[in-house]
């Protein structure tokens, strides 16, 4: 730790001299409003656990305080500093696969950056064409998307998430392909179907009459079978408890089965086989990867749940039980539950989700919703359930297909309109349980999909979904203003024939919203 301190104190030493002016006004902005928007929430426990631990690998905390120049926790900037690696995967944008090393964890919450809810007085425009600073934003953004690096068809929306009211609109109404997008759809929907406090568990129960010992799949992708579980559920864990469970009963073999009945219809994405994501199954153990990987593209194992059944078998070997190679089966309502273990809280799956570009817990978080809306849990119910819990809320969903979970699927479409609608719907005071869709979002040269993005720009400052498709680049998300307002925004440009620069022409849209002069 004291190493990592000593090599990026002089970089960080740079980034808050750089930043001050602007963190001190925008303190002063929103000073006001500090003690309406940062009250306690069910939502913000898991992501203050989260920020607890990133503290110990932060030198000076404790003497510089919970906040950093650029808004951003201290403990957050130098964690994403050391680490020194991009995180997640954008689904074929440039640079590769890009596995990082090292356990994605929930990503902290990020006060600083909800405190511009409070908005701002005096001064600051309110037009519907208004900047930041007064300038017309169709001044500032126009030429930018205008760039031919943006292909052919392009959508934007920029909103003040204090009021709603939408600043500035360009085709924002056109359903284009979102690609990684369409996770934030997903994260609301989840949300609202389920609370922030909803866990997804798996346990073993014990048929009665015929002594089968059945594994039963709930959904989890972040169920491990690692020996240090980082937090997650357990899979060795389970093992343990079940075993002494059996004992109890004096019970050391058993005929081992595993249920995956929770999810319904085809286990395949319409991708078919590919190394973002795993068949989509209710029984899994680190996501299929057949690596030592935690996030991006990986190999995955053809059969998750078999895989996962079996690594279960050897762990109950351990602890003295003795199981059959395990086969698929279903437990009976009369099944005797022996164990159990349960995932992380939503809100801190829905910010993994959302900052490594999580496919394999987007397509679970749509299930779920599925199953917490009474539809199937397969494609056709999780596009059913999506929907319904967005007009549920009211959202504009004119135009709008959900066909997945994750957004690879290319026949997706939403609006840059809605994009930004869901932003504001998370951004509502009254909506606490929705604000782990904030802070899930990658933060701009530092963390997630991000993490390699804005290092001469915005960084600390956008934080943002990243959407990457052949042919389609997306982004979403919010910025914080130098004078205090929290902008929230959707830029979909497809036909695009070169990643790299379609990406840059996105970063660039979003670094002039944060760096409009006041």
């Amino acid at each position: 730790m004291a190493r990592a301190a000593g090599a990026v104190r002089p970089r960080l030493a740079r980034a808050a001299r750089a930043v001050r002016p602007r963190v001190a006004r925008f303190a002063r902005a929103t000073a006001p409003r500090l003690d309406r928007v940062t009250r306690p929430k069910t939502w913000q426990y898991t992501a203050g656990a989260a920020t607890a631990g990133l503290a110990l690998a932060a030198g000076a905390v404790t003497a510089a305080g919970p906040w950093d120049s650029t808004g951003q926790r201290t403990a957050e900037r130098d964690r994403a500093v050391a680490l020194e690696h991009t995180g997640g995967a954008d689904h074929g944008g440039p640079g590769g696969s890009g596995a990082a090393a090292g356990s994605p964890r929930p990503a902290p919450s990020a006060p600083s950056v909800l405190t511009g809810l409070g908005g701002t007085d005096g001064g600051v425009p309110r037009g519907a064409d208004a900047a930041p600073g007064g300038t017309a934003l169709a001044d500032l953004l126009g030429p930018l998307l205008d760039d031919p690096a943006l292909g052919g068809t392009r959508g934007a929306a920029v909103v003040d998430l204090t009021t709603g009211k939408r600043l500035h609109a360009l085709d924002a109404d056109a359903a284009l392909t979102p690609a990684s997008t369409t996770k934030v759809a997903t994260a609301v929907a989840a949300l609202t179907a389920l609370g922030p406090d909803h866990r997804l568990t798996t346990r073993t129960a014990l048929e009665a009459d015929t002594g089968e010992l059945v594994l039963v799949g709930g959904g989890d992708p972040t169920l491990t079978a690692r020996e240090d579980a980082q937090g997650l559920a357990s899979l060795r864990t389970l093992a343990e408890r079940t075993a002494t469970a059996l004992k109890k009963r004096d019970v050391r073999r058993v005929t081992l089965s595993y249920d995956t009945t929770l999810y319904a219809g085809d286990e395949a994405h319409p991708i078919g086989v590919n190394e973002n994501l795993a068949p989509v199954t209710a029984l899994m153990a680190d996501e299929g990867r057949t690596d030592d990987s935690t996030a991006g593209p990986a190999p995955r194992v053809p059969d998750p749940a078999a895989d996962a059944a079996r690594a279960f078998a050897g762990f109950l070997e351990q602890h003295g039980v003795t199981a059959s190679a395990p086969g698929p089966s279903k437990a009976t309502d009369r099944a005797d539950t022996l164990a159990t273990v349960s995932s992380p809280p939503l809100s801190a799956l829905v910010e993994r989700m959302l900052t490594h570009s999580d496919n394999d817990l987007a397509e679970a978080l749509a299930r779920h919703t599925a199953v917490a809306s009474g539809k199937p849990a397969d494609f056709e119910g999780v596009s059913a359930a999506i929907t319904a819990r967005l007009k549920q809320l009211g959202l504009p969903v004119r135009g709008a297909r959900f066909h997945d979970g994750s957004g690879l699927d290319r026949t997706d479409r939403i609006t840059a309109g809605l994009l930004t609608a869901l932003l504001a719907e998370a951004a509502d005071p009254a909506r606490p349980e929705l604000r782990p869709v904030l802070t899930g979002l990658p933060v701009a040269g530092f963390t997630g999909t991000l993490s390699g993005r804005y290092t001469d720009g915005a960084a600390g400052v956008v934080r943002a979904k990243t959407g990457t498709l052949t042919g389609v680049n997306t982004l979403a998300g919010t910025v914080a203003t130098p004078d205090g307002r929290l902008l929230g925004f959707a830029f979909l440009a497809s036909d695009t024939t070169n990643a790299w620069e379609a990406q840059t022409a996105l970063d660039r849209l979003a670094t002039t919203l944060a760096s409009a002069a006041p």
